[in-house]
């Protein structure tokens, strides 16, 4: 993980079937929208580049939502998605926000339709809580204590 170029954030994320999922990224993503986002990073809210030798192929976000949990969120580019690279980024941040946060709970949204995402998350060691996310149309999943050493 390093941190984020604004031009290779741009190129992977101006992309429809990214920005249409994730509901704070405008269609089109420019480069000003990248640059904007990346403005937003501060003690809260941490944006984390997903790197293939030079190619930046995916993003994971980290949120922290009061002094009780963290949320994780991500994007992989299209041409990289269904090669275990979400699951290898997501892990890595997963086990360190562990060893760093050792008593806040980790959570995650997703929408029950974004199959590959739920399985993904599921994987990882989220659940289900059965209750709506904060966002339209997701549902809330927590971390299992036991999951990703």
């Amino acid at each position: 993980m390093l941190t984020l170029d604004v031009t290779a954030l741009q190129r992977l994320t101006n992309d429809p079937s990214i920005t249409n999922v994730v509901h704070f990224l405008p269609t089109p993503f420019t480069e000003r929208d990248a640059l904007e986002l990346l403005g937003t990073q501060n003690e809260n809210n941490c944006f984390l580049g997903a790197w293939r030798n030079e190619d930046l192929i995916g993003v994971v976000g980290i949120h922290l939502h009061g002094e009780d949990f963290l949320e994780i969120g991500y994007w992989i580019g299209t041409r990289f998605q269904g090669q275990g690279y979400a699951y290898e980024a997501a892990s890595a941040v997963i086990a360190e926000l562990k060893r760093l946060y050792r008593t806040l709970e980790i959570t995650a949204e997703c929408r029950l339709e974004n199959a590959a995402s739920w399985k993904l998350l599921q994987k990882l060691g989220f659940r289900s809580t059965g209750e709506r996310g904060h966002r339209p149309g997701r549902e809330l999943l927590v971390m299992r204590h036991a999951s990703i050493r």
